[in-house]
């Protein structure tokens, strides 16, 4: 999510169609959408940081929403339990980036191979997989390796599935998080700028950190994933 589907565009539909209250006007969803992402990122996180294996991500989702909206004063009188699990559920129906579809055929097209690995589950994958179109090489889930992001070890394990070396490996990503841990394992690094993702980061350090920065705010379906693939074959990585 983020990278090569607009969670935002999916999240925010399902939130709309919650009851608009004085504690939760309307015009404060787009801004609940965000914190819960941001929530969400700042658990696994902690988690990690801890010491602790990775939950079900739908019960991570769960826990960040119902925070948020007890801190709002909402209560499931106002929100139901069906309603909630209704928006746990809505993050396993993605919407590609207009890029996203494009750029991987092009890829495929050039004989790349070309595969997920995030944290969640793997039906987390599947279903953002089937619901958004996008066709991968194979899904690789925190929860299917056995260990979680950021550590190195996650990505190294994946290569090893994949018996490919680290000079072969390009990891590709919208979070700076991600491509810093991919390169400690040895990968080569693509930073994809999207409007959703890292907005606390300060992306002038980010562009000195990766191999390749790769601009997908436009929205259109030339950036991205498309620049990307029309990078890869005619442009050396450092």
């Amino acid at each position: 999510m983020g990278t090569c589907c607009d969670w935002h565009s999916s999240i925010l539909p399902a939130l709309q169609a919650g009851p608009s209250t004085p504690l939760l006007p309307s015009s404060e969803f787009p801004k609940l959408a965000t914190d819960w992402r941001a929530g969400f990122f700042k658990e696994i996180h902690a988690r990690f940081e801890a010491g602790l294996p990775a939950e079900d991500i739908d019960v991570t989702h769960r826990r960040v929403l119902d925070r948020l909206l007890e801190e709002k004063g909402i209560d499931e009188a106002a929100w139901e339990e069906d309603m909630r699990r209704e928006l746990v559920d809505r993050w396993h129906v993605q919407i590609g980036w207009p890029d996203a579809l494009p750029g991987l055929m092009k890829l495929r097209v050039k004989y790349f191979m070309y595969s997920v690995l995030a944290n969640g589950t793997t039906r987390l994958q599947l279903d953002i997989a089937k619901s958004s179109g996008l066709p991968f090489h194979a899904l690789f889930s925190s929860q299917l390796v056995g260990l979680t992001k950021p550590d190195p070890e996650i990505y190294r394990k994946v290569m090893e599935l994949m018996k490919v070396e680290p000079d072969e490996c390009l990891m590709v990503a919208a979070h700076a998080y991600d491509l810093r841990a991919a390169k400690k394992a040895g990968m080569h690094t693509t930073y994809i700028q999207r409007t959703t993702e890292d907005l606390d980061e300060d992306m002038v350090a980010v562009r000195s950190e990766v191999d390749m920065f790769i601009d997908g705010k436009r929205g259109d379906e030339h950036c991205g994933i498309v620049e990307l693939a029309n990078c890869l074959g005619s442009k050396t990585l450092k």
